[in-house]
């Protein structure tokens, strides 16, 4: 049964995800210490989900600009915006909260990136094994694009098959900003609220389209410079209910 959703007026779409207890962290064995220790994390409450990144065309509508690195073709503007920092996320979050907001299925919300528990346990979607479909990377080019099979550049958003909980892109394409400050281990609360620190760096998830297979995995991380800008990062869009 398909869970509750609501569109934008960019043509995206946003999935209720549930509260709900996962393991977070490598759970097979032979991921990096980054992704040690695995741990319980509590999701306490829901939140919608974008179905697919952020698009060029979504981007460009809000901000008026598009910096992304892959615009040639007829349907580039379906391709995830690319080539943007944090910052930037920031600033496209507010412009939407101020003049892209309203109440959606009659509850108030405001526009914001995932946590890095958050973005796990979509990614997840139910599962303990290193991607949604199970442990061979063999699989991976029906559910993603990366390094192997990517042509050396991003493609349209939701091309390949979704995950469980229908989620596209979840893993290649382009990874993605999440509201966190990195941390070097697992250590700290295991809640669903972003991880707050000083530092200037913070969470990337979910590899892209120049990364092996294995940089795309449900509990790799990596990490950026909040003003740090890549033709293999962007974005997707959490809308958290109040």
């Amino acid at each position: 049964m398909s869970k509750p959703r609501f569109e934008d007026e960019f043509g995206g779409t946003y999935i209720l995800i549930e509260p709900g207890i996962f393991s977070m962290g490598d759970l097979v064995g032979d991921g990096l210490a980054r992704e040690l220790p695995a741990h319980k994390v509590q999701i306490d409450r829901p939140f919608f989900i974008g179905q697919r990144p952020v698009t060029q065309i979504h981007w460009e509508s809000v901000m008026g600009f598009n910096p992304s690195k892959f615009q040639e073709g007829w349907s580039s503007g379906l391709r995830p915006v690319d080539s943007i920092s944090y910052v930037d996320c920031m600033e496209f979050v507010n412009r939407l909260n101020q003049s892209f907001n309203k109440p959606q299925l009659s509850v108030d919300g405001i526009w914001r990136l995932p946590t890095e528990a958050e973005w796990e346990y979509c990614a997840r979607s139910g599962t303990d094994t290193k991607w949604c479909f199970g442990n061979f990377d063999g699989d991976l080019d029906d559910y993603g694009w990366h390094a192997g099979n990517s042509g050396a550049s991003t493609r349209e958003v939701g091309l390949k098959k979704s995950n469980n909980w229908e989620i596209f892109d979840i893993y290649g394409l382009i990874s993605e900003w999440c509201l966190d400050n990195y941390r070097n281990d697992y250590t700290t609360p295991s809640k669903q609220s972003p991880y707050t620190s000083d530092s200037d760096i913070y969470c990337v998830r979910g590899g892209s389209w120049f990364t092996e297979s294995d940089s795309t995995r449900s509990s790799a991380r990596s990490h950026a410079k909040q003003d740090k800008t890549s033709d293999g990062i962007g974005l997707r869009l959490v809308w958290e209910p109040l």
